[in-house]
């Protein structure tokens, strides 16, 4: 056995990536995708067909960039299920993060989307960014019955009124909250058993599973595979495939370290959030404001750029 092999015994593994044969090799359960790594897929010679078959079925529709570009994160998420039996994740642009009713109604577009191309919505999950009105559309899109991935969390207060609104599963990211503070403390590394990140997703987990929350955990943004394993029996953990072949290049077995019986046991104090508690919990933490901020800056940079590469090919 390798530690790959060993993690999937605690954990759902996830492919954090848009490269279709990378999928195909490492078998995960499910993959999410986002803008970043959608414009280095499309950028690709061999995923090429799929970008012009988006923008001639665009052009037959008569879309613009935008309507392209939301076909274009189709066609990725549809041949990806192909390689996977789980779901897909396929984020909302990121220039909606602070308009509900937009975010609503470009959710419910890709759904239609998928379910035109055949794929049932229950293989999908909607990314959207953990805004408070990405929280309120999420929670608009569940009763809909689409189900949601809420992305950019950094912070408790994030977690809980994501929670508290029922969505499918979150992706609290591990690695920018340990960049976060390793530039902070002026040091090159922190060791994973210090590892802010690490803490943080742990401290989640235990307070979901301690009140009976259904939202799933799903670690992500990982930077070494230190952190991975001190997470496993998180209920899901999205790495890259450069990460996950370090994994399966190691043999043994590794350790669960997060586990429900003991997360009921955790003490953890019950938090009710309105919109004015969340936004003065989420403000006390300066590493969520700062990360959250940055990553749709990141994002919507990245979902330009795509934008202009599409444009250029129409």
């Amino acid at each position: 056995m390798n530690h790959l092999e060993s993690l999937k015994q605690h954990s759902v593994v996830v492919a954090d990536t848009g490269d279709i044969e990378s999928i195909a090799r490492l078998k995960p359960q499910d993959a999410t995708t986002n803008p970043s790594l959608l414009l280095k897929s499309a950028q690709d010679a061999r995923h090429r067909p799929l970008v012009d078959d988006a923008i001639a079925r665009g052009r037959a529709a008569g879309d613009d960039v935008s309507g392209v570009i939301d076909r274009l994160f189709v066609a990725f998420g549809c041949e990806i299920l192909k390689s996977i039996p789980g779901r897909i994740s396929t984020e909302v642009d990121p220039r909606l993060s602070f308009s509900t009713d937009a975010t609503v109604a470009k959710g419910q577009r890709l759904i239609e989307l998928y379910e035109q191309a055949g794929v049932a919505r229950e293989r999908v999950l909607i990314k959207v960014a953990t805004t408070w009105e990405g929280i309120r559309a999420a929670e608009r899109l569940e009763r809909n019955g689409v189900h949601c991935n809420l992305t950019l969390l950094f912070g408790m207060a994030q977690a809980v009124a994501c929670a508290d609104a029922g969505v499918t599963l979150i992706s609290p990211f591990v690695g920018r909250i340990y960049d976060w503070h390793c530039a902070a403390r002026k040091v090159s590394d922190i060791p994973a058993d210090e590892d802010p990140g690490v803490a943080s997703v742990t401290r989640i987990y235990t307070y979901y599973k301690q009140f009976g929350y259904h939202t799933e955990v799903m670690g992500a943004s990982f930077r070494k595979v230190e952190q991975i394993e001190r997470l496993a029996g998180c209920d899901l953990l999205t790495i890259s495939p450069e990460l996950m072949d370090k994994l399966a290049a190691t043999e043994g077995s590794i350790e669960r370290h997060l586990d429900p019986a003991r997360a009921a046991a955790a003490g953890h104090t019950r938090v009710t959030l309105d919109e004015k508690a969340y936004r003065w919990m989420h403000n006390d933490d300066a590493m969520a404001v700062e990360k959250l901020s940055d990553g749709i800056r990141r994002f919507d940079a990245d979902a330009r750029k795509l934008d202009q590469y599409v444009a250029a090919l129409m």
